[in-house]
């Protein structure tokens, strides 16, 4: 309790805030904090274009939209009843004890 207490005053003093942030430890990891965040969004920046530019998700997103809502729909039931074919079967499969739940 009394070091909470200790840390809480510690860290909502101006003085000690500015006299940390100083710190060659601190603006180190700051500066590496800094570079990884840029890194990062750089990369995936880099990544979000070239899929963008690439012809399988052209194609993938011509041929998944619907002409209308009726075909949408019937899309959307194909789904269903496969997800549906594919949950029982895999339910089936671990009560006969064929294969083990997780898959392995």
């Amino acid at each position: 309790m009394v070091f909470r207490r200790l840390l809480f005053n510690l860290l909502n003093n101006p003085q000690f805030i500015e006299k940390l942030s100083e710190s060659r430890p601190i603006r180190r990891a700051a500066q590496i904090t800094a570079f990884a965040i840029t890194k990062a969004q750089l990369t995936g920046k880099d990544a979000a274009q070239r899929l963008l530019r690439s012809d399988t998700v052209r194609q993938l997103t011509n041929e998944a939209a619907p002409r209308n809502l009726e075909d949408m729909g019937r899309k959307m039931g194909r789904v269903k009843d496969t997800f549906v074919r594919e949950l029982r079967t895999g339910m089936k499969q671990i009560k006969d004890g064929t294969k083990r739940p997780g898959g392995k």
